[in-house]
């Protein structure tokens, strides 16, 4: 199943939006801090990734089932999302302890 990994990253990804709309998290208050909480983590990352690749360490392994799209050589397009998915997840659990511990 050539897109199963992609589709993974995207459902999780719309889970999480879902969680973050219900609860007032990330995005749904404050759409620009967490646009740039998100966005610039994922820049270090794809930087820290092509640094990586540059100097051989990361590569991209063969399975059936990424998409095959190479946004650069040797990283492909999946790395995007699951980059994405990291820094939104992280913004979320923050905000949602930050919450609960204020409160006690």
């Amino acid at each position: 199943m050539q897109y199963a990994y992609l589709l993974g990253l995207l459902f999780s990804i719309i889970g999480l939006g879902l969680f973050d709309w219900k609860f007032k998290l990330g995005f749904s208050t404050n759409r620009k801090a967490a646009t740039l909480a998100t966005l610039l983590p994922l820049i270090y990352f794809l930087l820290w990734d092509g640094a990586g690749i540059a100097l051989g360490i990361f590569f991209r392994g063969e399975t059936s089932h990424l998409t095959g799209i190479l946004v650069a050589p040797e990283l492909p397009l999946e790395e995007l999302f699951f980059l994405f998915l990291l820094n939104y997840t992280t913004l979320t659990i923050f905000i949602a302890v930050k919450r609960v511990l204020a409160k006690r």
